[in-house]
């Protein structure tokens, strides 16, 4: 876009998000909601791959379920975007963030998450598209436990600066994705905290794991990242809680680097463990999730070109203690339907 055409997109966002703004929250949340009902009914193609992604992850489920898990997770999106993304620095401070906040103390995982942070401990805090990635870092930034995370540069750059501005009104830094991988081992190595959103699909090069019974592309570097530095994984998240704008705070899993060092693939072992524990949170909250993504659009290359599973793969996966062989053995098989599809196609 030209220089004149991202200003005249910049000033007319910041002017349709300062009319929104102008009512109160509980209206606008209202609004989103009635926005994604309508926007869900014309729009086919979103409707259609969430519904698919819903009935693929949770096969005993009813139609009726289906159908209103997707509506209602398309809904959270959008109050999550509308809403709750521009308000948080005005809502939420250090004297008012209980209100939309709460933190579980009997939650065991997220004592312990939160004992290692206060230590000083380097740490790799991972999250999902499921529940408010957004309010998760800005949160835990805001208690005193600064956080940097990752993101994509937006290509407008008037846009960028607005939207960064307001990422990082509490303290929380954003580390664009381009040239970051050098800038996070220093932060680990000076005692820092960085965040990833960890469950995009990344492409053909990733390394495949099981998500929901099916195997999906992970990126590599993050379990590279926590194993060459020897820091621990936090996989949490902020889900909705009531219906408003409040979130409770949840940690499922603390990964430490002597869990993955039996593994005969290290690499392996922790990507699928992190994503199991991703997996666990949406399937506590499937209506905060992103299912319109196509999280299981790369296909590994057996599938791709119409081979049995390599041997290696079939070892990685039945090596994965928290897998039955029953689970293990329903991955295989869905991989193998698969390759059949692919090949015929």
């Amino acid at each position: 876009m030209t220089r004149v055409a991202d200003l005249a997109q910049y000033a007319a966002l910041r002017g349709a998000f300062a009319l929104f703004h102008s009512f109160p929250v509980s209206a606008n949340l209202r609004t989103a909601r009635a926005v994604a009902r309508a926007y869900m009914a014309i729009s086919a193609k979103h409707r259609v791959r969430g519904r698919r992604h819903l009935r693929a992850a949770f096969p005993e489920a009813t139609e009726a379920w289906v159908q209103q898990t997707n509506l209602a997770a398309f809904q959270h999106l959008l109050q999550l975007f509308m809403v709750e993304a521009m308000q948080t620095p005005r809502l939420i401070n250090h004297s008012s963030w209980h209100r939309h906040v709460s933190v579980n103390a009997q939650d065991g995982a997220l004592r312990r998450a939160l004992q290692l942070l206060a230590q000083g401990r380097p740490a790799i805090f991972i999250t999902g598209h499921c529940g408010s990635w957004e309010l998760l870092g800005f949160v835990l930034s805001l208690l005193g436990l600064p956080m940097v995370a990752l993101a994509r540069p937006l290509d407008n750059p008037y846009l960028n600066r607005w939207i960064m501005g307001v990422r990082e009104a509490r303290g929380l830094r954003i580390l664009t994705k381009f040239g970051a991988s050098k800038e996070a081992v220093q932060i680990l190595r000076s005692g820092g905290r960085v965040g990833f959103i960890a469950d995009q699909d990344a492409g053909m090069d990733g390394v495949f794991v099981p998500f929901f019974g099916r195997l999906a592309s992970a990126y590599k570097s993050i379990a590279l990242l926590a194993m060459t530095q020897e820091v621990p994984i936090i996989v949490g998240g902020a889900f909705r809680d009531a219906g408003g704008f409040h979130y409770r705070l949840e940690v499922d899993e603390v990964i430490e680097p002597e869990a993955w060092s039996h593994a005969t693939d290290p690499l392996y072992w922790l990507t699928a463990r992190y994503t199991a524990s991703l997996e666990r949170m949406v399937r506590r909250h499937p209506d905060q999730y992103l299912w319109i993504h196509r999280r299981w659009k790369s296909r590994p290359r057996h599938e791709r070109e119409g081979v049995s599973m390599p041997t290696r793969l079939e070892a990685k996966l039945r090596e994965l203690d928290w897998l039955s062989p029953s689970e293990a053995d329903a991955i295989i098989s869905r991989s193998a339907a698969a390759t059949g599809e692919c090949h015929a196609a």
